[in-house]
């Protein structure tokens, strides 16, 4: 997909990045990023690290975060900048330090976009065997790794945040061969494939945003895959049947809302791995679980983000 893309940037901080990142999620938006500096400072202290010098991820300063939404040149982008101030005010008003709150906007070509992504995005192992490599990229794996392809596109998924490292390590440890593994909200694909990669017997990743589709489909290809398929639209409305695992990579409140029907979808004694929730609401998201009947398993954290894993 080429073209001109209107690109609103929301200089926050990171402890704000799910809430903010929500303000999106209530548009029509084609695609999101997350640049979150303690990603940058995590990789570069580590042993796959990038070339430091080429990271603009710091303009706003080395503490600010930053999350870009993507629109169509057709969209109303003044509505939707008056939108995101709006709801950025909602936030401050509930206590929330959104730090400097700035609202920048700006055209950019695709290309463009993709060229920066490549400057910093490298080969990064997560867990015991991952290693996410883009697909520009040269890596020789050691032994016993399993390397998932990946180009992110304009789709959320690069693995180097918390959230997805966090149920990268939990596929690692409950997928095995015979489990068939759903992906709510699969952006980028990265956690269907790399459950595909593990050796689930079915993977099947969903998303509402036909950009992320595009993304994951493309992914799939470039790993070479049989055993997993990437549908449109809702969880409820494109499967049918049950999965040992479900994971979903989101925020606190959607994760909130999908406890009661995502029920449906898991095998008895199956599990609900769930992330993209800060520490905050980790609590909220225990107790509807608890509530809905699920036990709870695991609890994780790294830096401000939890992954929870519970089993019905």
């Amino acid at each position: 997909m080429q073209g001109k893309w209107i690109e609103v940037k929301i200089v926050t901080t990171s402890d704000a990045l799910e809430p903010i990142s929500g303000i999106f999620y209530g548009l029509d938006v084609k695609g999101v990023a997350i640049e979150d500096p303690r990603d940058i400072l995590e990789r570069e202290q580590g042993p796959l690290s990038w070339d430091f010098a080429d990271i603009n991820i710091f303009e706003y300063g080395k503490d600010a975060a930053v999350v870009k939404g993507y629109f169509n040149e057709e969209d109303n982008i003044s509505e939707i900048e008056k939108y995101i101030n709006d709801k950025i005010d909602e936030l401050k008003e509930m206590g929330i330090d959104v730090g400097e709150g700035k609202v920048v906007i700006k055209a950019v070509f695709e290309e463009d976009w993709a060229n920066n992504w490549k400057k910093y995005y490298k080969p990064t192992k997560i867990g015991e065997k991952i290693v996410i490599k883009p697909i520009w990229e040269e890596y020789s794996p050691k032994e016993n790794e399993v390397i998932v392809e990946m180009d992110p596109g304009m789709a959320f998924g690069t693995g180097t945040h918390e959230t997805t490292k966090m149920c990268i390590e939990a596929l690692e440890k409950y997928v095995t061969r015979d489990k068939t593994v759903f992906d709510i909200g699969t952006g980028s694909g990265i956690l269907a494939i790399t459950a595909a990669k593990l050796g689930a017997e079915k993977v099947i990743g969903v998303d509402l945003d036909p950009v992320a589709v595009d993304s994951a489909k493309n992914n799939v290809g470039f790993n070479d895959l049989n055993n997993i398929e990437i549908r449109y639209g809702n969880l409820m409305e494109v499967i049918n049947g049950k999965a040992q695992i479900v994971v979903a990579n989101i925020i606190a409140d959607v994760i909130i809302f999908l406890c009661q029907d995502v029920k449906k979808f898991i095998e008895k004694d199956g599990y609900f791995i769930c992330s993209g929730i800060i520490r905050e609401r980790k609590d909220d998201v225990v107790n509807k679980l608890t509530e809905e009947g699920f036990n709870i398993i695991e609890v994780n954290t790294l830096g401000e983000w939890v992954c929870i894993v519970a089993k019905m």
